[in-house]
């Protein structure tokens, strides 16, 4: 298997200091003039700011939304998050950091690699420029795109399905151009190999494809990709180093002591937990998934537990009151950020072929998923995982559904969430928070707990209900705040579906 990674031990100050520490020659007045400011300059600084946000906010409060993660004892930073919340206020740094700092710079880059004829740089930040443009769409829905980085400042919003559309040609546009050179200075692909970045160009589309294929006809755009056979393995930036500012970001932020981490907010959630570890009506331990010790550590007492969603235990007696009786998720300082993986093209594959009515397709491509996954957490069990959940067309969303939620808990817990909003897999059993924790009494019963499902949080949040999983953000503040073109947006917003999704 291919395994793409990127040479990050410089810049990475660029995501993680302070707010000045990036190139934006419209406000920096210390930045060089623009005619000195270089692709090779903006591409790296784009790419860290990127992996700051993809890598952290984004993987956090997805892993929530997803019930891979719960919230800890007698803390709060993040009981919205685990009640499926979020407020405009919340996302607000990552949305401008994700708009000024990454399309910003990506918007010079293409513009320079264009004027240059430099396509190889152009496809690169055409790639990461489409790819940044649908993580904010599958996000929020709705935000600027034609009018955005024109000088406005009351941009109009543009419809996520006018986004997607838009910068699928952009990137079809620079996929199609003589690739006649090499010279993009980035981490991504630090070989500047321009065939690395055509297969990553092709992995975006593919996901862009298939988010839209249930409201967009895009069948014979599938058809030609699928029969292009160019696809990456792990895309991901990695080589971290073990140094305050150049850690990788979900560990520096949840982890480090150097970074200034005091807390224990982020532990593993009864429904993953439960569903990688089963046990019979006697307690005792039938089904262990080999990658839940690559995703999870076990307590101190060397178990597997599980929180639930909507509480932080704050008021808890026993071993419950104990952050030590918890399972962090694994994490170091050189861990990747994942921005593909072999894992999630395979299912994609799986589904394109399911949805043709290749069973036998279909089925090689969900156990070559579940293998990919396995490679990529380096555990063993593959097998075991596929022969309990064996595939079947009748109900591939489900099958794929499930089995994506769970290898994405350790690689990419924001792709989970999306893809759990798409696929509609996991779906709500009857069990609820309250179920699964009585805040009154302090009662943990995990064994109520089904397989493969979710649950509706403790205290959650009222405007979704029970049985909702969270859609999209509330527009950011620093969007929408003094936008008069902004949308009226309510409450209700939180279980309004983004375009792909409805």
């Amino acid at each position: 298997m291919k395994k793409f990674f990127a040479f990050s031990a410089i810049l990475m100050a660029f995501a993680f200091t302070s707010c000045d520490n990036y190139l934006d020659i419209n406000q920096d007045p210390n930045s060089p003039s623009e005619d000195a400011i270089t692709t090779d300059m903006l591409f790296p600084a784009a790419e860290m700011n990127l992996a700051g946000s993809y890598g952290d906010f984004l993987r956090i409060c997805g892993g929530y939304y997803a019930q891979h993660y719960s919230q800890t004892f007698g803390t709060s930073n993040y009981l919205d998050y685990s009640q499926f919340t979020m407020s405009a206020t919340r996302s607000s740094s990552t949305y401008t950091q994700l708009n000024a700092r990454v399309l910003g710079n990506l918007k010079t880059v293409r513009e320079k690699a264009i004027a240059a004829e430099d396509y190889a740089t152009n496809l690169a930040a055409t790639a990461l420029w489409a790819f940044t443009y649908q993580v904010l769409v599958d996000c929020y829905g709705e935000l600027p795109y034609t009018e955005a980085f024109t000088g406005n400042p009351t941009p109009s919003y543009n419809d996520g399905a006018d986004i997607y559309a838009g910068v699928i040609a952009e990137l079809e546009e620079a996929k199609a151009q003589p690739l006649n050179s090499q010279s993009c200075v980035n981490f991504l692909f630090p070989g500047k190999s321009a065939s690395d970045w055509q297969a990553f160009a092709n992995a975006v589309l593919f996901k862009l494809y298939m988010r839209e294929s249930g409201v967009v006809d895009v069948q014979a755009k599938l058809d030609a990709l699928v029969a292009e056979d160019n696809f990456p393995g792990d895309v991901a930036y990695t080589n971290w180093t073990n140094e305050s500012g150049h850690m990788s970001p979900f560990f520096a932020e949840e982890f480090s002591s150097a970074w200034g981490s005091t807390q224990i907010n982020v532990i593993g959630n009864v429904a993953i937990i439960r569903t990688m570890q089963q046990y019979n009506a006697d307690g005792d331990i039938v089904f262990t998934d080999g990658r839940l010790a690559k995703f999870f550590a076990t307590n101190t007492a060397g178990n597997y537990t599980g929180g639930v969603s909507g509480t932080n235990f704050s008021t808890a007696e026993g071993d419950q009151k104990s952050s030590a009786y918890w399972n962090r998720p694994v994490a170091s300082y050189n861990m990747p950020v994942y921005l593909i993986t072999e894992s999630e093209i395979e299912f994609f594959l799986a589904e394109y072929y399911a949805k043709k009515g290749n069973a036998a397709q279909a089925q090689a491509h969900y156990n070559a998923a579940i293998e990919a996954s396995f490679e990529s957490a380096g555990a063993d069990g593959a097998a075991d995982v596929i022969a309990r959940y064996p595939y079947s067309q009748g109900s591939y969303k489900e099958n794929i559904g499930i089995a994506k939620w769970v290898a994405l808990a350790g690689t990419n817990n924001f792709e989970a969430w999306c893809e759990m909003r798409r696929l509609g897999y996991p779906t709500f059993g009857s069990v609820t928070g309250s179920q699964l924790y009585n805040e009154t009494s302090h009662a943990y019963t995990p064994d109520n707990y089904v397989a493969g499902t979710l649950y509706t949080p403790i205290q959650v949040n009222g405007n979704l209900g029970a049985g909702k999983i969270l859609q999209r953000f509330p527009y950011a503040e620093s969007s929408s705040t003094r936008n008069s073109n902004a949308p009226t947006q309510t409450e209700a917003v939180y279980g309004t579906p983004v375009f792909w999704a409805k």
